[in-house]
């Protein structure tokens, strides 16, 4: 397919999402079942364009002052890929499997408008209904941040300790253009293209034997504020399919205990394989069974709690652009019920001078610094750990770390634009001897 045509079809495909309210991913899907004649090349580059159109969607449709699939494209290909409009009219000359020829209207749009007075939800990409908490998090600041966080993410990697070395992953993987990450001292990075497939990572070799999983540097260093050690008893109480589990798990070097549950079988479902792929002995995972507490036998016991809590996922906008545009103000009260189950029944579980390590993947206050005033209102047995604290003797970049997240009494905030990383939320909490 020439750029043109795949251009005319990724106009298409919006206009299906928007008309059927259907999920990009599926739209995606669906189209290549159709066009089997769509080459792999093809697949992802009209993948791109779409996701780009979504990560883009309101201030494209500002650019353009108009809101159709058609106006968003063109508007993304100036905003995303930075092209002008003499670019962009090349590919809409109106030829066989080409776009219209660009009016004269949409040519002024393209040339004249910018988004310097644009409001901060459309500068930012984000619904309206957000920005009250976005400017509670970040203030004047909150369209820049908004706007990391519709940027294209990387491809992260966390070496798995338990079975190799960071360097010498690095060379086996300098065919992907892998580079060591920013913060984590586990962490390789691939960055990509627009119009780049996803590499291979499931075929490599060091997958296959366990030595990489994929995570993003900023769950990588959220499992690493937790500050599991060797020797002590922890649970992962949200475990889901396991990420931050191997984390934790290669941090204790195979010794203690740890314990793997979560509220959903389903999620579970994974984490048997990857546990056993990655070489780890010493985890029990808690399948949950009708109504009874899988953690009925622990009581004032556990070093750890972990808490990768549910929650909006604001955080990881840039790798599921779709989701911020399906979200409403409804999934917000559940996680926050969700998050309050989960704090309230982690606390009879830590030991005095015990640690709960309450993380989320967004950024919205009411998850993040409002559940932790909230849980300490409830149990004041507990006080949180200053952040810098916590990092300071865990690594050698953490000073400058914690420098660069946004620091508050309750914990600290990782985002796209201060830390290149998802936006992460981390709360050390301890439980008073």
């Amino acid at each position: 397919m020439t750029p043109a045509a795949r251009l005319s079809a990724a106009i298409e495909l919006i206009e299906t999402i928007d008309a059927q309210r259907i999920p990009a991913a599926k739209a995606l899907k669906e189209w290549g079942t159709a066009h089997r004649y769509a080459g792999s090349g093809d697949r992802a580059a009209i993948s791109g364009l779409i996701w780009d159109v979504l990560r883009r969607r309101a201030s494209s449709a500002w650019i353009m002052e108009e809101d159709t699939p058609r106006a968003r494209t063109l508007g993304m290909l100036k905003l995303e890929r930075g092209m002008n409009v003499d670019d962009i009219a090349a590919l809409c000359d109106g030829g066989r499997f080409a776009p219209e020829p660009l009016s004269e209207r949409e040519r002024a749009a393209l040339t004249t408008r910018s988004l310097i007075d644009a409001p901060a939800h459309i500068a930012g990409d984000y619904p309206e209904w957000l920005d009250p908490y976005l400017a509670q998090a970040f203030g004047d600041d909150r369209a820049a941040e908004a706007a990391a966080m519709a940027s294209r993410a990387p491809l992260d990697l966390r070496v798995n300790s338990l079975k190799a070395k960071r360097e010498k992953v690095l060379s086996s993987l300098k065919h992907l253009g892998a580079q060591p990450t920013p913060w984590s001292p586990l962490g390789l990075r691939i960055e990509l293209g627009a119009d780049a497939r996803n590499p291979g990572i499931h075929a490599e070799e060091d997958f296959i034997k366990g030595a990489i999983e994929v995570q993003d540097e900023g769950s990588q260093l959220a499992a690493l504020l937790s500050a599991a050690k060797p020797g002590e008893q922890v649970i992962d109480l949200c475990a889901g399919a396991g990420g931050k589990t191997l984390a934790i798990a290669a941090m204790m070097q195979g010794k203690g205990r740890l314990i793997a549950t979560d509220h959903d079988k389903r999620q579970l479902a994974p984490i048997h394989e990857r546990l056993s792929r990655a070489g780890v002995h010493n985890a029990d995972v808690r399948t949950p069974k009708g109504e009874g507490d899988t953690l009925s036998d622990i009581r004032a016991s556990a070093d750890l709690v972990l808490i990768d809590a549910p929650c909006t996922g604001t955080g990881t906008w840039r790798r599921n652009p779709d989701a911020k545009w399906r979200m409403r103000p409804g999934a917000l009260e559940v996680r926050l019920k969700d998050q309050i189950e989960v704090l309230d029944r982690a606390a009879p579980l830590i030991k005095p001078g015990g640690r709960i390590a309450y993380i989320t993947c967004s950024v919205l206050p009411p998850e993040n610094a409002g559940q932790v005033r909230a849980f300490i209102g409830r149990h004041p047995e507990f006080a949180v750990v200053p952040p810098a604290q916590v990092a300071t003797a865990l690594w050698d970049k953490a000073e400058e770390f914690t420098a660069a997240t946004l620091q508050s009494p309750e914990g600290l905030l990782m985002t796209p634009r201060r830390t290149g990383t998802d936006g992460f939320f981390v709360s050390v909490l301890r439980r008073q001897a």
